[in-house]
């Protein structure tokens, strides 16, 4: 159950990225604790390159595909799970603005341009404190209006994970217009007006920084406003929809794996002194450490034919939901087993297991939400003429 090897001349040697995640492994505790970004994980990323790696090879980057996004995501999730995040953004917000039609040639190479040669990070801002997450619908209170001329932009957005060390941010918001259109803005978060609130106290994933981003009458260029329309439908493509789904699905299931080779090395080391022996000879924990494996294996194959699916166009949305459900349950069961299992040592801040399990609970906070994954999967079905 090793993580995935990268082979690839786009990508680093699989060494330089092992050495990377063993490093990252040794901060992330100090990360978790003081509740904070790990820049120092963020620039090696930079130095290696692998923050360009998603924009697309015509102009100028990695091109690298979504299972191999998913593939390195995952590889530094079991080193830093946090850091893994605002790279999957990274990476996931790149893809998207590199498949969308509706993005300017001009400032689609603006934002490549600052990634490639920068290493600028950026995230999508689309929560906010009255309406939650927008794939439940509603209208963006955060608004862009017109004066003197110009555009000015006000408003808050809430769990904006990278906050402080991103350099873009792809705000969803509306005009403030008696019929408000909704759309995408790009603001460059050093601009004047923007400021960050720290609100992220969160159980776990505390080193994404997901902090509050205001905005405060933010000048904005013509130019950084992305397809205004007078609907809430998501300018997102489909494409990217699926591909955040999986990607993350592929964060927390890494988290899992490492979460069952603490168990393994823990109960090979593991020697009570009545049983004089270690707990692995055990075949209570055989058993274990079986269906934690058959676990992992389930989500495997369900990762695998997403990928292969989505390549050739015959996965959905709603199947790509599934799977991101499935898959992020199995690795909290599977991390949950582990800390069943072994007591005191597992819940102890002295080990990474809390962490890990502190870590996967947050898997069930991304959109898409189980309960709106089996509504819609129902619905369907039984809307389905061929559903007899």
């Amino acid at each position: 159950m090793d993580g995935a090897r990268i082979i690839d001349p786009i990508l680093p040697e699989a060494e330089v990225l092992d050495e990377l995640v063993t490093r990252f492994a040794a901060r992330a505790v100090g990360h978790d604790r003081r509740g904070e970004i790990g820049f120092d994980n963020l620039e090696d990323l930079r130095q290696v390159g692998l923050l360009a790696l998603a924009v697309p090879r015509r102009d100028g980057g990695g091109g690298i595909s979504l299972r191999q996004i998913a593939s390195v995501v995952a590889r530094v999730a079991q080193g830093d799970p946090s850091t893994a995040l605002i790279l999957a953004m990274q990476y996931l917000q790149t893809f998207g603005i590199g498949v969308s039609p509706l993005w300017p040639d001009d400032v689609r190479k603006e934002v490549f341009d600052s990634i490639i040669h920068s290493g600028a990070l950026l995230n999508a801002l689309r929560v906010e404190p009255e309406l939650g997450t927008p794939s439940r619908g509603g209208i963006p209170a955060t608004r862009v209006r017109q004066e003197r001329g110009r555009w000015l932009l006000s408003g808050r957005k809430i769990f904006s994970t990278g906050s402080s060390a991103l350099h873009w941010g792809v705000v969803w918001g509306a005009t403030q217009e008696e019929t408000p259109r909704i759309g995408q803005i790009l603001v460059p978060l050093n601009s004047p007006g923007v400021r960050i609130e720290k609100s992220w106290h969160q159980l776990g994933m505390r080193a994404t920084g997901s902090d509050t981003i205001v905005f405060e009458d933010v000048e904005i260029p013509d130019r950084y406003l992305i397809h205004f329309q007078n609907s809430g439908s998501s300018p997102e493509t489909s494409l990217f929809v699926m591909a955040h789904m999986v990607v993350v699905a592929a964060l927390y299931d890494a988290v899992a794996r490492s979460a069952r080779d603490w168990l393994v090395d823990f109960l090979q080391d593991r020697v009570p002194t009545a049983l004089a022996r270690p707990l692995s000879t055990l075949p209570r924990f055989h058993t274990v450490l079986g269906e934690i494996d058959g676990l992992l294996l389930t989500s495997k194959a369900l990762m695998d034919s997403a990928f292969l699916n989505i390549e050739t166009k015959t996965m959905t949305q709603i199947e790509a939901g599934q799977i991101k459900r499935l898959v992020t349950e199995n690795a909290i069961a599977v991390v949950a087993r582990a800390v069943e299992v072994t007591g005191n040592p597992g819940l102890s801040q002295n080990n990474p297991l809390e962490r890990h399990y502190r870590n996967v609970l947050c898997g069930r906070i991304h959109t898409p939400q189980a309960d709106a994954v089996l509504e819609m999967a129902g619905r369907s079905v039984l809307e389905s003429p061929h559903n007899g």
